[in-house]
């Protein structure tokens, strides 16, 4: 199967390494012709994850977005969702039928909070053409070949079984499902949850609130997804929602928690986000997931008091010792 990747971040190179150990051509669209160079003369991404270095005869660099989608059966994004507009073709209508459109996007499309297979679906592309890849999978251990485990959902059983095959390696074991909204919310609603448990460490929380706070978040997240799933019989305690959420809140590569962890330290928002060289998703989902959930009315206290904190500049102190006396 022939691949293309978009975006040369952390995540975008892992999958690049997957893809290529396991034989497939990948067109990989990265942010300047000086990255393409360099990568193309010396097989590794200088920037991210520079330890991988990848097979020159089944790779091809490019910047140009529209490459990849002349020449890939399949294409991957891997960058933040505030970019991915940026890299969608302006006439969808050219594209094949045949043609997978693969989402690592970990977060809502900032116009109309959208995922993005549901702005796909606006634009005209058939819901069996989209697979959301989610899970908890942090770049820097499938660059170090660490067990890891990927979700693959989409409608189409057969399309999504052939892209899950083509990740499958040794130390990457793939799930399938079709809940394609539920598991991109879940990628979105971690993030959020993650900043919160890094204020909570900021603050000087130990493991034992930590710990409480992350099951009473699970139990938001279960609320949430119930109002908005038509399927009963969803197991949120599976890895690509209680495993990634537990994975985000705890991890030391956890780009959110860290960012969280900044706020609970005294750093403003602007001083947190500028000491950050990579996007913390969680926090414009924290804002986009509260203008959704007046729609949808879960109860999600521990969402709302991130999004005060972040947004409306409630003191965080103040807002988890509030928070102290819903959680249980």
């Amino acid at each position: 199967m022939k691949f293309g990747v978009i975006g040369s971040g952390s995540w975008g190179t892992a999958l690049v390494k997957i893809l290529t150990d396991n034989g497939h051509e990948v067109t990989w669209c990265v942010r300047s012709e000086k990255l393409a160079q360099h990568i193309q003369s010396r097989h590794h991404n200088p920037k991210y994850l520079s330890s991988v270095y990848f097979s020159a005869q089944s790779l091809r660099l490019t910047t140009s977005s529209l490459d990849v989608f002349h020449q890939s059966d399949a294409v991957v994004f891997a960058v933040p969702s505030a970019y991915v507009l940026g890299y969608i073709p302006s006439d969808l209508s050219s594209l094949r039928k045949e043609l997978t459109i693969v989402s690592a996007v970990k977060g809502l499309l900032p116009e109309g909070n959208l995922l993005f297979n549901q702005w796909l679906n606006n634009a005209g592309i058939n819901d069996d053409q989209f697979i959301a890849l989610m899970g908890p999978c942090h770049a820097e251990e499938v660059a170090a070949e660490k067990l890891s485990y990927l979700t693959f959902a989409g409608k189409d059983a057969s399309r999504r079984n052939a892209i899950a095959d083509a990740f499958r390696t040794p130390f990457v074991n793939t799930v399938t499902s079709n809940d394609v909204d539920g598991v991109q919310y879940a990628a979105v609603l971690k993030n959020v949850y993650a900043l919160g448990t890094g204020i909570a460490n900021g603050l000087g929380y130990g493991d034992n609130f930590q710990s409480v706070l992350i099951a009473n978040a699970a139990g938001e997240m279960k609320q949430f997804f119930q109002s908005i799933s038509e399927e009963k019989n969803i197991n949120y305690a599976a890895s690509v929602y209680l495993g990634d959420l537990l994975v985000t809140c705890y991890s030391l590569f956890s780009r959110n928690r860290s960012f969280g962890n900044m706020i609970g330290k005294g750093y403003s928002v602007e001083a947190a986000r500028i000491s950050m060289q990579m996007v913390a998703e969680g926090f414009p989902a924290s804002m986009a997931m509260m203008e959704i959930n007046q729609r949808v009315k879960a109860k999600m206290p521990i969402a709302e008091t991130i999004y005060q904190i972040l947004w409306n500049g409630l003191d965080p102190l103040e807002g988890f010792e509030n928070l102290e006396k819903l959680l249980y």
